[in-house]
């Protein structure tokens, strides 16, 4: 049978580290979350949230799912975006992809893994939304990468229209929804520009 022994071992040392480098920070983690950001992204294990914003535990709301959707019938990612901006007050939504989206890649290619596929619709929807502009990049690899780039630019406008940010941007709440892509090849955050901080 397989063990997770080592999974101890390493968060043991982590907190002991942790705790040597800042002997009150378990305390103060404990005692409230306040964070300023709420990050959408994807589910993928190469893109840790915290640690590429160079931020702590605390410090960054998360939500996850495969190839970072905000769809309007889930309830999950809704829930954590209410939550983010009635409860803890988040001023900056971020959504991130990342280039080399096994998501992206699988709607792009119209693969079929089961019961993913009604999932990854979504991105095949915005391929159809931008198909002249898609189809005139004549490289598979920069095409694939614009997709991502374009699924990006419509989750940010899915978070937009919902009834929360809709709501939140009526009370004159302060909050700022973000775009951005993630590349694995060499770390850096790129900017999509489509920041949008009020109802239109």
């Amino acid at each position: 049978m397989s063990t997770i022994k080592h999974l101890f071992e390493n968060n043991k040392q982590w907190a002991d580290s942790t705790k040597a480098q800042s002997p009150h920070f378990f305390k103060k983690l404990s005692e409230q979350q306040s964070p300023k950001y709420l990050w959408i992204g994807c589910s993928d294990s190469r893109v840790p949230a915290n640690e590429l914003l160079g931020m702590q535990p605390g410090e960054v709301f998360v939500h996850r799912n495969i190839a970072n959707q905000v769809i309007h019938t889930d309830l999950n990612c809704l829930s954590v975006i209410q939550y983010a901006v009635e409860v803890l007050k988040v001023e900056e939504i971020i959504v991130c992809g990342h280039y080399g989206c096994g998501g992206v890649n699988a709607a792009f290619y119209d693969e079929s893994y089961g019961l993913i596929d009604n999932w990854l619709r979504h991105i095949q929807d915005v391929y159809r939304f931008n198909k002249a502009q898609l189809d005139a990049v004549t490289d598979e690899g920069e095409r694939i990468n614009l997709l991502c780039e374009l699924n990006v630019i419509e989750q940010v406008a899915n978070v937009c229209n919902t009834p929360i940010l809709r709501s939140a941007w009526l009370a004159n709440q302060s909050v700022t929804v973000h775009g951005l892509v993630y590349s694995l090849h060499d770390g850096i955050l790129k900017d999509l520009n489509v920041s949008v901080n009020e109802s239109k």
